[in-house]
């Protein structure tokens, strides 16, 4: 049970609606297949995670705003690549990789960081589409997902968030704390 002084925060690019929009669609498909039973990621909540900073109390909240506010990045682009799963023998996450200069913000996340969390071990850019439930065939539905065809959308990338997330009867709800805007290629002076 998280204490009331805690806030369980994660870093976040927030999706514009071009790419949830994309991502509906595919979440349609995986329902009408009836091959799987699955918990849609609500299209609000859609992001792609940058750095899960857990229950932290209100002062390392301050920290991290503080040390995000100092990240001094230019605008990139990226692209929605291939739907897939972490491991084909246990069925549990379904996302879209992200493919783009994404891991050059996750690494100057993790940098300023670093007198506060760990590093990240694994970053994999993807968004989750769903959590699965039950699948009624696994080889059939690994070549079901095989041959979605996820549109390549491009998409900017000109701000990252401090996000909060609330657990309620009715799933996860998430809070803007604090927004960064990263810098046009275009700087004037």
């Amino acid at each position: 049970m998280m204490r009331k002084d805690l806030r369980r925060c994660f870093i976040a690019i927030n999706l514009p609606k071009n790419v949830a929009d994309e991502i509906k669609k595919i979440q349609e498909l995986l329902i009408k297949s009836n091959l799987i039973s699955l918990k849609l990621t609500e299209i609000e909540n859609l992001h792609l995670t940058l750095k899960f900073l857990g229950e932290i109390d209100e002062d390392k909240v301050e920290r991290v705003k503080i040390k995000l506010r100092e990240i001094d990045l230019l605008r990139f682009d990226c692209e929605l690549g291939e739907i897939g799963v972490f491991s084909e023998n246990f069925l549990r996450i379904i996302w879209i990789k992200v493919d783009g200069k994404i891991f050059d913000l996750q690494k100057e996340i993790d940098k300023n960081l670093e007198e506060i969390f760990e590093k990240e071990n694994r970053f994999m850019s993807h968004i989750t589409i769903s959590r699965v439930k039950n699948v009624k065939d696994k080889t059939k539905f690994i070549n079901f997902l095989k041959k979605i065809n996820v549109n390549r959308i491009t998409f900017g990338v000109d701000e990252f968030s401090l996000m909060e997330s609330k657990l309620s009867s009715k799933g996860s709800v998430y809070k803007e704390l604090e927004k960064y805007k990263l810098e046009s290629k275009y700087r004037f002076k």
